[in-house]
């Protein structure tokens, strides 16, 4: 258990100080967490709405951080290029996001085509009805995506590393809260990054860099 939460530590660890540089970058995963967190208390209730929380706003706000905001020019903090990161990249790097993306951007167009989507829905007989059906189209975009990477890593590093990274995704929306509260303050200071994050503290002096 000691070498999970150490493993936990470094893929979190490595994705705060490649990735998220950008203040603005920080405030939308800040959004990004905070509708998840509600998204999971409705998954109880709802998971087709909830579906269509983490999905319209969780995670277009979080991508959205990622795409447009996050510099992409020579990291000189880590010492590494963009190319680089995106090659060590545990989880989904941008070319990965972009294809996960595109395929829950695209999916509800499956149900236009086959209403029943093959006999798993009665066809919808209100608009309503019909983005329930997408909410519950995309839960299973979203569970598809953790499942299918968790098994990769599986196969190409070993099954530590798949669960330690599934972990670190179904528990980054709480971590993100804790890391980033202050980002929007900082970003109306006028900080528009954070060169070497400081709120992992004393932490991260014992992480590889």
């Amino acid at each position: 258990m000691s070498g999970f939460l150490e493993l936990l530590k470094v893929q979190r660890w490595d994705d705060h100080r490649y990735y998220h540089h950008s203040r603005v970058n920080q405030s939308l995963h800040l959004l990004s967490a905070g509708s998840f967190v509600g998204a999971y208390a409705m998954s109880f209730k709802d998971p087709a709405i909830a579906s269509l929380i983490g999905w319209l706003v969780s995670m277009t706000s979080r991508q959205a951080g990622h795409f447009f905001f996050e510099p992409k020019d020579y990291d000189y903090v880590n010492q590494a290029t963009h190319d680089y990161k995106e090659e060590i990249k545990v989880g989904y790097n941008l070319r990965r996001k972009v294809v996960l993306m595109a395929i829950w951007a695209l999916s509800p167009l499956i149900l236009l085509w086959q209403p029943t989507l093959f006999g798993v829905f009665r066809p919808a007989a209100s608009a309503m009805e019909f983005v329930r059906q997408v909410g519950y189209l995309w839960l299973t975009v979203g569970v598809g995506g953790l499942l299918f990477r968790t098994l990769q890593l599986f196969v190409i590093e070993d099954v530590q590393t798949g669960l330690v990274w599934a972990t670190k995704i179904l528990t980054d929306p709480f971590h993100d809260i804790k890391l980033y509260y202050k980002a929007p303050i900082q970003l109306l200071k006028g900080h528009p990054r954070d060169a070497l994050p400081e709120e992992m503290g004393e932490e991260a002096a014992h992480l590889p860099h």
